[in-house]
């Protein structure tokens, strides 16, 4: 490897099981590199593994061979690196000079493992670095310090504290085009304290740095005197993290069980938070049985105590009813999980499609699946003042406060309390992306709205699949036969201009209008129409050419309502 400050060689000629031992035993921290778009990102995470000599000597020689290309820049030369392609690997990053996935990168120190997640910093990709995030101990943000603190530098610190990152480390960048100015630093580091903290994040640090030159980030260099602090590598190594997972509320959602044979049944999966010991007693939710933790069993053998995030198969005294999407819990813990179908949360919108609250999705909590419906939308989050706006749908990128019903109790926290059961995704149940990340502020209060079930099909995209809305339309006349006569009128005219409308009796219009069609109603007496629940007036027509400017006065007005969205009467 190229350009080590420690190197493992020496030990692992020694003793190389003792060196894979010591190296298992190491404390794992991982860390996410956000920020706006050119602030540096990759730049920086290609110097820290370069610096910390986990760049092998291939890689190496193929970055200076594109940097000599100008892979990014557009003139290179031999003798500079450029450290943003070790992370930038896709041909529409190199070529742009942007992030656009989300990258992860390994390394290791003598103190620490570490895993790197590279985000993309442009604001259409705001996505990309929420899932890079959603697993981080640490956040480094960071700030070019031509620029300061940027709308999308609040927002990617914003999303940070939703997450439940506990600790922040802004790398005020690119130091060296400022001329190390610390006025500038400070300037730079009061206002993104101030911001971080008012979104609840407890640890805020901030580093100069110049992740080009190297400066402050595994080397401490001596381009800025002032500065006495440690490195970013130094803090990496030190920050502590051993309080940030819940090791007190005992929380196992069970994933699979397992059934080999009559003499053993397992109860599979990953431990969300909490200590457990063969002899606990335990509570099986949602059925509130209890017994007691026979064994604990993993691939090497049977354990006595495992704790969160182990991966086990547990093993109960009493044979009870325990499947997939159920929780065991302690039995006498002092915090229970809440068990609710309402939930007050906060959620980041992923997916292209807006927010639909007309539509039903699936909502993945733990290992239990459930249909759920937003019943409201609380509003959006502006991530210049964090106060919520009124909204009625979240579109890519939004964050917003919902309330949501759940058709089936789920076994939540709180997620300030515990990120593994208060965290949650929805699910387009026809597409089956995953079109939103969700933190659990709490349950829900008030009554559920009582609607009826959702369609998977909204009113909206059958108006943006037949490119009209669903109406009826009531058409009156002096006698039966008029008002069937004019009916069938308004029904051709409709056709001709290229919309789906059908005469067809009362009893079955809102059901046609529901699908989106213009149900067309003959009724002696005044006629009206609806559209999507708004009134249409109908002039009044006594002749033959009265009953063809009646179908086009009809035909205009159902028209205009439907590039109205249907909300407001017309005539």
């Amino acid at each position: 490897m190229a350009g080590a400050v420690h190197t493992d060689e020496d030990e692992i000629r020694a003793d190389v099981e003792a060196y894979l031992r010591a190296h298992e035993q190491k404390e794992l921290l991982r860390f996410v590199v956000i920020g706006s778009v050119d602030d540096g990102k990759s730049t920086l995470i290609g110097r820290l593994l370069h610096d910390t000599g986990r760049v092998y000597e291939d890689q190496l020689n193929a970055v200076k061979r594109a940097s000599a290309r100008g892979a990014t820049r557009g003139a290179g030369s031999e003798a500079e690196v450029d450290f943003s392609l070790f992370t930038d690997g896709l041909r529409a990053e190199r070529e742009q000079g942007i992030t656009i996935d989300v990258a992860y990168r390994y390394f290791t120190t003598p103190r620490r493992k570490f895993i790197i997640a590279d985000t993309p910093g442009h604001v259409q990709y705001t996505r990309n670095m929420a899932t890079g995030a959603s697993t981080a101990n640490v956040a480094v943000i960071l700030i070019d310090a031509r620029l300061g603190v940027l709308a999308q530098t609040r927002r990617h610190a914003y999303i940070a504290a939703l997450l439940g990152i506990p600790h922040l480390v802004a790398c005020v960048n690119k130091m060296d085009l400022v001329g190390w100015d610390e006025a500038t630093f400070a300037r730079i580091r009061d206002e993104l304290t101030t911001f971080a903290r008012g979104t609840g994040i407890p640890d805020v640090t901030c580093l100069p740095v110049s992740a080009l030159r190297g400066d402050q980030i595994a080397q401490r260099g001596d381009a800025a005197p002032w500065y006495d602090g440690p490195t970013l590598l130094e803090h990496l190594e030190t920050v502590p993290i051993e309080a940030d997972r819940n090791l007190v509320d005992l929380r196992f959602p069970v994933q699979y069980v397992i059934r080999p044979s009559l003499d053993y049944r397992g109860f599979a999966g990953q431990l969300a938070s909490g200590v457990l010991r063969a002899g606990d007693e335990v509570i099986a939710l949602p059925s509130g049985r209890r017994s007691t933790v026979a064994s604990i069993d993993t691939f090497e053998g049977p354990i006595a105590e495992a704790f969160a995030p182990m991966s086990i198969t547990v093993r109960l005294a009493d044979e009870i009813d325990v499947s997939r999407g159920d929780m065991l819990i302690a039995a006498g813990a002092a915090r229970r999980p809440a068990v609710g179908d309402r939930l007050d949360a906060m959620l980041v919108w992923l997916s292209e499609r807006p927010l639909d609250p007309g539509r039903s999705y699936l909502l993945k909590h733990t290992t239990r699946v459930v249909r759920a419906d937003v019943e409201r939308i609380d509003g959006v989050i502006d991530p210049e003042t964090l106060a919520p706006e009124p909204a009625t749908r979240l579109s890519l990128n939004d964050i917003g406060r919902v309330s949501i019903h759940c058709h089936q109790p789920v076994f939540f926290d709180a997620y300030a309390d515990n990120r593994a059961t208060g965290a949650f995704i929805l699910i387009d149940s026809l597409t089956n992306d995953t079109v939103a990340a969700g933190m659990i502020r709490g349950a829900t209060t008030g009554a559920a709205r009582d609607d009826g079930p959702r369609a998977q099909v909204s009113a909206a995209e059958r108006r943006a699949r037949l490119g009209q809305a669903g109406a009826v339309v009531t058409v009156g006349g002096r006698d039966a036969d008029e008002a069937h006569g004019r009916a069938f009128l308004i029904e051709r005219v409709a056709f001709d201009a290229g919309h789906v409308a059908a005469v067809v009796d009362a009893a079955a219009a809102d059901a046609v209008a529901a699908a989106g069609m213009w149900a067309i109603v003959a009724a002696p007496g005044a006629g009206g129409a609806r559209l999507d629940g708004a009134e249409v007036h109908l002039p009044a027509a006594a002749s033959a050419d009265d009953d063809e400017a009646l179908a086009r006065a009809v035909l205009a007005a159902l028209e205009l309502g439907g590039k109205r969205g249907a909300t407001e009467p017309f005539d």
